[in-house]
């Protein structure tokens, strides 16, 4: 099996850090990078680029809700799709510009927070994801919840898709996160994270919180890298499935593969 092990980083802001990013870039295949509306900053888009590049880690863009505050995890409400478009395509566009000043190129796009929950459970904005994206460079690769809106809103886009499960996050009965709110949603112990990535694997399905599968394609895992102990569950998490034959590559490569 070939997967890909992403994280999302470069959510420093001005003098306040958040995560542990060059620890985190020797362990993940991918870096889902802030761009500057939830976190992260100019500077520090920039440098969390140029580290990537320097640890062979591929890069995309991580837009969220501008909600500097709540780290972009307060849902907002009333956006019309153009005003989604036009969100979405910004935050991209800062971070493809920043990218190609190194001579570097964005492989995905993966929504953040409140911002991505909510278009994973709406066509209509989900549709204004996957519009923006394409709009500015169909190539680009969506990265969604499996069973979701934002997967059907991709594949009728067109778009290159890669389906992720997260090692830190409970599930609910539908398939979505289970809201950070309820007891039990962000998973820490890194052994039970590990196991519980491994068992969803080998049976290709998402195990919500009471048990129950959910069968799904699984071709990414996603650690939140403002968790507490993040490096510790990612160097778990790619240990155990490396013992058991599992082989890390970015996302391309694995669509490549496929084909």
């Amino acid at each position: 099996m070939l997967i890909d092990l992403n994280c999302d980083m470069g959510e420093s802001f001005g003098a306040w850090t958040m995560g542990a990013d060059d620890s985190m870039l020797s362990i993940v295949t991918s870096a889902n990078i802030a761009c500057g509306f939830h976190a992260g900053d100019p500077d520090v888009m920039f440098t969390t680029l140029q580290n990537a590049r320097e640890k062979n880690v591929a890069v995309g863009a991580h837009p969220g809700f501008q909600d500097l505050a709540g780290f972009g995890r307060r849902p907002i409400l009333g956006y019309t799709p153009q005003q989604i478009r036009n969100m979405v395509i910004y935050q991209i566009g800062a971070l493809k510009a920043l990218a190609e000043s190194q001579g570097a190129k964005l492989q995905h796009v993966k929504t953040h927070g409140a911002f991505g929950n909510i278009a994973a459970e709406n066509s209509e904005w989900a549709k204004a994801v996957a519009e923006s994206i394409y709009q500015i460079d169909k190539d680009l690769i969506m990265v969604v919840m499996p069973g979701m809106c934002t997967e059907d809103a991709a594949l009728k886009r067109g778009l290159r898709v890669i389906r992720e499960i997260y090692a830190d996050r409970a599930y609910a009965e539908n398939g979505s996160l289970l809201s950070r709110k309820l007891p039990g949603a962000v998973l820490h112990d890194p052994v039970v994270a590990s196991q519980r990535i491994l068992k969803m694997l080998e049976k290709s399905a998402i195990i919500t919180e009471n048990g129950t599968c959910i069968p799904v394609e699984i071709e990414s895992i996603c650690v939140h890298g403002d968790t507490f102990g993040a490096v510790e569950m990612a160097r778990a998490v790619r240990g155990l499935l490396e013992e058991q034959g599992v082989r890390f590559a970015p996302m391309a490569q694995i669509l490549a593969a496929k084909h």
